[in-house]
């Protein structure tokens, strides 16, 4: 399976709360629900299509809670919650024991090793959504096959962010681009390897 990441970002790089005020007040954030007023049809299009693609689901601990007390509520006819319910998932955690989300699985012991074996399975997409923390392991590891990136026209100016202020320095390949009526730039890149550093002129 090709490991994929869908993350939804501010102009400034914030990835926190982007779906509710009350998504995520960790760390005194007080401007969730900052991607509502840029979400329109092609848009939801494009995020509909992403989960199609799935054949499993790989979280961080603190979004695979989130996505489970809402998505894992819904009734299926909804394309997304049809996805999510009924694919396996898995849990990159030290400290969730009884996840009650079904079709889901804790990692456990050698991390690494466990999404090598997922990623050898055969299948479309094992896909990342949220999971700040585990995104930036994965691409510090060299796990991340591809990324989308959806960025709305809009400057949070506070809350975590996907890209660290020191981390990995990683070139990307451009293999898609859109813009959607409401101002939201969707890419999808390809890491591809280190970046070249010159002199400009």
């Amino acid at each position: 399976m090709k490991l994929t990441t869908t993350t939804h970002l501010s102009l400034d790089g914030v990835m926190q709360g982007c779906g509710g005020p009350d998504e995520d007040r960790s760390g005194g954030f007080e401007r969730g629900g900052w991607i509502t007023p840029f979400f329109d049809d092609e848009g939801g299009a494009f995020i509909v299509d992403v989960y199609q693609r799935a054949d499993a689901f790989l979280f961080g601990r603190r979004t695979y809670e989130l996505f489970g007390s809402y998505w894992g509520k819904m009734a299926d006819p909804n394309p997304i919650a049809a996805a999510l319910n009924s694919r396996p998932k898995y849990v990159a955690s030290t400290t969730l024991t009884e996840p009650h989300w079904s079709e889901t699985t804790v990692l456990t012991g050698d991390v690494a090793a466990r999404i090598r074996e997922l990623k050898a399975r055969s299948g479309r997409e094992l896909q990342v959504h949220g999971s700040g923390k585990l995104i930036q392991w994965l691409l510090a590891n060299g796990f991340i096959d591809e990324i989308n990136v959806l960025i709305f026209p809009v400057i949070v100016g506070q809350g975590a962010r996907l890209f660290p202020s020191s981390g990995p320095d990683i070139a990307l390949s451009l293999l898609n681009s859109q813009t959607t009526p409401a101002g939201v730039t969707i890419q999808t890149y390809r890491p591809a390897g280190r970046p070249r550093y010159e002199t400009a002129g």
